[in-house]
């Protein structure tokens, strides 16, 4: 069976509501005044609630989301149809502060993933199906690192990446090339695809061919396509083909029932051409994210 055979084609991450700081916009508006621990949990008990009895199942987190990992560690049990997703590679630093000399610190060594790996396993325990590299790029050691692959081929969940920056295709097409025993390492592909940034969407076309999940993360931009029609950017991730789950990273309620509009939007062959016109050269994309401000 596949990872995700019969699940919701939206999916819900906690990367906005499981720390107090982060780079989407209009965070001022969405989050609670005081973003206290007991605040941003309720926060994302909340939109876990909502999003399973809208339907959705695939809940995705890391261990740099501040403490997400921990609040939906907590609100899984009564959910067993919930299918959890994390990722390792990135430290947490902030010290739950909006502000912070580094947020995170980016280490895709054997050393990190053992630790990390059972940080994650310590909260989600067998709950944990598919754990994922956090943002492999092309020059990242995760792609060469042999005995990382045969750590992570024996780890128990799937195994999966998500990818960032302007080459995303190149990193894609890297890990589909590793294998573990004669099998294909990596079962799942997470990577920013939106109507600004479409650059990987033939690298993931790849991954779905070869028989990978894929998810789509960051379909608003980081709220750069939120003062639009939210539904219809996320509708416009659900239209390619390869996607398998496309991700809200909805901060409030209204911005979940928002979301969830996308399954059931129909764009026409004309929208989606005005909508492709709106691309942008990746690395023009990607000098725009590095430079919002975390809040």
């Amino acid at each position: 069976m596949r990872l995700f055979d019969g699940v919701a084609r939206i999916g819900l991450g906690l990367a906005a509501v499981g720390r107090p700081g982060y780079i989407n916009l209009g965070r001022d508006r969405d989050l609670p005044p005081a973003r206290t621990v007991p605040a941003m949990r309720e926060r994302a008990h909340t939109l876990l609630d909502a999003a399973y009895a809208a339907g959705v199942r695939y809940f995705d987190v890391a261990r740099s989301y501040g403490r997400a990992e921990e609040f939906l560690a907590g609100w899984l049990p009564g959910h067993a149809e919930a299918i959890a997703g994390s990722k390792w590679g990135y430290t947490y630093t902030a010290n739950w502060q909006v502000e912070a000399e580094a947020h995170e610190v980016k280490d895709h060594s054997v050393a990190t993933f053992e630790r990390q790996l059972g940080e994650s396993r310590a909260l989600l325990g067998d709950r944990l199906t598919l754990y994922q590299i956090h943002s492999v790029t092309p020059d990242s050691p995760a792609l060469t690192d042999r005995e990382l692959h045969r750590r992570l081929a024996g780890q128990g969940a799937v195994v999966g990446l998500s990818t960032s920056g302007p080459a995303q295709a190149d990193a894609i097409r890297a890990a589909l090339e590793i294998e573990v025993d004669g099998r294909p390492l990596f079962r799942s592909v997470q990577a920013t695809w939106n109507v600004l940034e479409p650059s990987a969407g033939p690298a993931l076309a790849e991954a779905h061919a070869a028989g990978c999940a894929v998810i789509v993360k960051e379909a608003l931009a980081n709220g750069r396509l939120a003062s639009a029609d939210d539904a219809v950017a996320l509708a416009a991730a659900l239209h390619q083909p390869w996607a398998t789950i496309v991700l809200s990273g909805a901060a409030t309620s209204a911005q979940l029932t928002s979301n969830l509009r996308a399954a059931t939007l129909i764009l026409a062959a004309d929208d989606l051409d005005r909508l492709a016109a709106l691309a942008e050269p990746a690395e023009t994309y990607w000098r725009t994210r590095a430079a919002l401000p975390w809040s």
